[in-house]
């Protein structure tokens, strides 16, 4: 699915998260008035809540595969690509003007697109599209570039040569398991400091900040970025070893 972009407003996020569906990865790699007051955190009903995204597979990198059919050269290069401004943006980038058809597609989630440019319809992009479905990698833009050599392929030859040289270059590109992960925030006395620190350690949270201006004394609002799938853990962690609630937001 398509990620998601939280909001920059803090709100509260109940405990109960449903765990993300598990992903395959072919192969890993090491890889406004400023007199007014905040609004402050509501709490979420649950039916309010919205599902975690799951982790998906996507490319370490550019990968590029390059094939000569019937003196028609082909070259297929592959990239991650977070969103559509960024797929356009690689599109123009690695687009040759000299070449016969720059064809392309990309896979954001539950976004699609391709296109032939100027090819029979569906004899080009589709392809390259149903290779990034067979591949299991998302978040990954491929275009193949034609250099037309005199000789026609019809069009059975070239769904078979823009299909099969993108799923070539998709086929042993090196992959990785990205885990969305997201921004969280709790209120915390400071006598609880230390120990909310140790649980953050231990839940491996990244990009820990502190926020002393939360208008309530002896208070600090400490946010923090984590995986969906570890905060129910986290926050059973807290509670229990606070031995009181510590209402984590979202």
């Amino acid at each position: 699915m398509a990620a998601v972009r939280l909001a920059p407003r803090l709100r509260s996020l109940p405990l109960r998260l449903p765990a993300p569906d598990a992903a395959a990865v072919r192969r890993s790699c090491s890889c406004g008035g400023s007199s007014a007051a905040p609004a402050p955190a509501r709490a979420m009903s649950s039916s309010s809540t919205s599902v975690s995204p799951s982790p998906y597979t996507t490319l370490v990198g550019r990968v590029s595969c390059e094939r000569e059919i019937k003196k028609s050269k082909f070259i297929a290069i592959a990239a991650p690509v977070p969103d559509e401004r960024s797929a356009m943006s690689f599109l123009n980038e690695i687009s040759d003007s000299r070449a016969t058809h720059n064809c392309w597609a990309y896979k954001l989630g539950e976004q699609f697109r391709y296109n032939d440019d100027g090819e029979p319809s569906s004899t080009a992009g589709k392809p390259i599209y149903s290779a990034i479905i067979s591949s299991v990698i998302d978040m990954v833009m491929v275009v193949v570039i034609r250099y037309f050599g005199g000789i026609k392929l019809g069009t059975g030859g070239l769904v078979r040569a823009y299909g099969g040289v993108a799923s070539e270059c998709l086929k042993d590109a090196p992959t990785c398991l990205v885990k969305p992960k997201a921004s969280v925030g709790m209120e915390v006395p400071f006598d609880l400091l230390g120990t909310i620190y140790h649980q953050l350690q231990h839940f491996q949270a990244e990009d820990i900040k502190q926020d002393y201006d939360t208008g309530k004394d002896g208070t600090v609002m400490v946010t923090f970025k984590m995986e969906y799938e570890k905060i129910e853990n986290l926050g059973s962690a807290v509670n229990s070893a606070c031995s009181r609630k510590i209402e984590l937001l979202l």
